[in-house]
């Protein structure tokens, strides 16, 4: 099998081949490079396990087509469910000659390019930031709840209470938390952290505050932070496209891990996700503080 120099998330080296030493493309790679960033016709090849969203799939194929050096071979994967059944056309859509194969419930397609220009350009401006006049936010097809306040931020958001001090947002998304948290002056400083590079994009137009800071990081890995006086998070509880109690679970453990004795953790999170009992032996005090809508509301103190 070929050795990639470039890949795009993580396509198992099982599937296409060895990856180790490739460069990273994906945006939920922190530190990773940015197709968008790449030169037309700079890259030497390039695997991609594509994001299962069609506008998103469109957007990341379109964008490594347009950095794909001639002679050089761009191979597309995803799990059949998730948008693999659809990479064929996905490609033939955009102008190019393809192989197919399947293999591990996977579908894999090969092509050379180039693809069509005018095909390539208006999927990459399909799936480009864009303001959305109805939540007035910045915000890209890709990102958690990309074009609505999902519901549970917006219960967090019905009984947060003015916050002080310095704190940080765990898994901030489009700042939709933060930009509640920072309408309180007494709060001294916020460090918005997400897992997606996008987010942060989007979070640091939306939110134009001189008491912001923005990380591109892992909130489960993270460091450098410590005795913060409140927390704010929507916890993630997917991975890959399955429900992962453990993630959530990782941030509160994290959260616990930052704050400083008689800080604050505010949480939201769906109502069937099992947190009260990593919360409780964290924290000394542990509230329920709302209920409805399938989301609950919790407010715990170190």
């Amino acid at each position: 099998m070929t050795e990639f120099e470039n890949v795009y998330g993580a396509p198992s080296e099982d599937l296409v081949g060895p990856t180790d030493a490739a460069r990273q493309y994906s945006p939920l790679v922190p530190n990773a490079a940015r197709l968008e960033d790449a030169l037309p016709g700079s890259l030497n090849g390039l695997a991609m396990l594509a994001p299962p969203g069609t506008v998103e799939r469109h957007y990341a194929i379109a964008l490594a087509l347009r950095a794909l050096a001639p002679g050089s071979h761009l191979t597309v994967l995803a799990p059949k469910d998730k948008g693999g059944s659809r990479l064929a056309q996905d490609l033939t859509g955009l102008g190019c000659a393809i192989t197919e194969s399947a293999r591990r419930h996977h579908r894999i397609c090969v092509t050379a390019g180039p693809g069509d220009a005018l095909a390539i350009e208006d999927a990459i401006a399909a799936g480009a930031p864009r303001y959305l006049d109805d939540i007035g936010l910045w915000s890209q097809p890709g990102i958690f709840s990309w074009n609505r306040i999902d519901p549970g931020s917006a219960l967090l958001l019905g009984h947060l209470p003015p916050l002080s001090g310095k704190g940080a947002d765990l898994g901030c998304g489009l700042g939709v938390l933060a930009s509640t948290v920072l309408a309180s002056p007494k709060v001294a400083a916020l460090t918005l952290i997400d897992l997606d590079a996008r987010a942060i994009d989007m979070a640091r137009r939306n939110i134009e505050d001189a008491r912001a800071t923005f990380l591109w990081a892992d909130a489960r890995k993270l460091t450098g932070l410590a005795g913060l006086d409140f927390i704010v998070m929507n916890p993630p509880f997917h991975e890959a496209g399955h429900e992962n109690h453990g993630l959530g679970q990782a941030f509160i453990q994290r959260a616990a891990a930052l704050l400083r004795t008689g800080g604050t953790l505010w949480l939201t999170a769906n109502r069937h996700l099992p947190y009260e009992a990593i919360l409780k032996p964290l924290f000394r005090r542990v509230n329920l503080v709302a209920e409805a809508n399938g989301y609950k509301i919790y407010q715990a103190q170190k």
